[in-house]
């Protein structure tokens, strides 16, 4: 059986990972994270979930050493549960990774049109009362057929790109917090809680999830590990794209509320850009913020497309799919037929636009806390160690929390009628995709 191709390191783990977690997302919903927890809310929100989060990192860093599997939480699963088990979860996580793809592709769009309005012409259609703009459509299937030819031809180029963007947005990153440290105030902050202190941390740590998804991509390309890398590399390269990318939004947070008054803030679009643009009375830090947003869906984009085609991939070889998805390229030695189907999906994604999409982004969200809880749950019931069970329960114990958050209509921010109807077209494609798995003999 042909192989993947053996090229990665720990710095290409880590950019895939805090990649793959950190997008737009503090560019674009910025006011929503200080409407619910105000400044100092919304910062101790996102630190405490960094590290309540390192439980189910530690128990990915420990599954991947003993099962290095593209498939990771459907191979996980199945040491322990029935085959039918390890597939709805797997399916799960696909959804998790692969509905990002076409939701970047959409925002790619909508960030350039911030800069350039004129792409906001020639409407082609409508979809749910949101137009869809030919050049922001097209400007979306460009960077999916590249980002795609990308993967195609190797692990290599895809990885160097990660690289490169990701290094990119943290300089450009470091330039934001010193500008505003410097035109910034601290009677900005003020109030630090958008209400009561506990209730502003809970409602920041509901979105959570959605935010640090993508530090368990790096077991998806555990097979393309360079020869000469450690096994513990993987829980190392999860545990700095944990770190680094809560500290990213804790001081994302900051910049924004020091440079200026928050509460001034709340209702209004690209709030991030629009506070610098006050604080220094000029147009340019918007395009810096722009720039650098451009860098952080790219590497989003990207991160979320390499997880989702190896986990197809791992599907097409396991042939609950079509076995044909399990094919490896014999030159590039990536896994072709795979990428090709996750272009194909996320061009699909970006015809419909952004109005559809958002149900199905919160069903990704929940599928991602349904996922650490399979992972952390399997991993408790075949190690035997005390220490490590008591390390796994308290992974298992946050992923239940998340995912009961979305789910129990008791709790806001639950489940919608429209997300709900989301979830269940996912699992019927998957009962519709879904082939009981034979040897390779038969």
């Amino acid at each position: 059986m042909a192989t993947l191709a053996h090229k990665l390191r720990l710095s290409d783990y880590f950019a895939l990972s805090f990649g793959t977690m950190v997008g737009v997302g503090w560019l674009v919903v910025m006011d929503d994270w200080l409407g619910r927890g105000g400044p100092l809310g919304a910062m101790m929100g996102f630190a405490l979930g960094g590290i309540l989060l390192l439980p189910v990192g530690y128990v990915y860093g420990q599954w991947v050493q003993r099962l290095p599997d593209a498939a990771g939480e459907a191979a996980y699963t199945a040491q322990v549960f029935p085959p039918i088990v390890s597939y709805l979860t797997g399916w799960m996580m696909l959804l998790a990774y692969f509905i990002v793809c076409p939701w970047e592709a959409v925002a790619v769009g909508k960030l350039a049109a911030y800069i350039f309005p004129s792409l906001n012409s020639f409407e082609l259609y409508r979809v749910a009362g949101q137009p869809v703009f030919l050049p922001r459509l097209l400007l979306g299937i460009a960077l999916t057929l590249f980002l795609a030819l990308l993967n195609y031809r190797g692990i290599r180029l895809s990885a160097s790109f990660q690289n490169w963007t990701t290094t990119a947005m943290l300089v450009l990153f470091a330039v934001l917090l010193g500008i505003s440290a410097m035109y910034g105030a601290p009677a900005n902050f003020h109030p630090a809680f958008h209400a009561t202190p506990f209730i502003s941390i809970i409602l920041t740590l509901q979105i959570v999830p959605y935010f640090m998804t993508g530090f368990e991509s790096a077991p998806k390309a555990a097979e393309e590990a360079h020869l000469e890398f450690p096994p513990t590399g993987f829980f190392r390269a999860i545990a700095m794209a944990l770190f680094v990318g809560a500290g990213f939004y804790v001081l994302a947070v900051a910049a924004v509320a020091y440079v200026a008054p928050w509460q001034g803030l709340l209702g209004k679009r690209f709030v991030t850009a629009i506070a610098f643009e006050q604080a220094l009375g000029a147009r340019w830090p918007v395009r810096l913020i722009l720039i650098m947003a451009m860098f952080g869906l790219f590497q989003c984009f990207n991160g979320n497309f390499v997880a989702s085609s190896r986990l197809l991939f791992a599907y097409g070889r396991r042939r609950t799919i079509a076995p044909r998805f399990g094919e490896v390229h014999e030159k590039f030695r990536t896994p072709s037929v795979a990428v090709i189907g996750i272009t194909v999906g996320t061009l699909a994604g970006v015809l419909l636009g952004d109005a559809l999409l958002v149900p199905v982004t919160e069903v990704g969200s929940m599928a991602s806390a349904l996922g650490w809880l399979a992972a952390c749950v399997s991993f408790w019931l075949v190690e035997k160690r005390i220490s490590m069970r008591v390390v796994t329960g308290l992974g298992i114990l946050v992923s239940l929390l998340l995912f009961l958050m979305k789910v129990l209509p008791v709790i806001p921010g639950h489940f919608s009628p429209a997300e709900w109807i989301a979830l269940a077209i996912w699992l019927v494609l998957g009962a519709v995709l879904h082939r009981q798995p034979r040897s390779v003999g038969q």
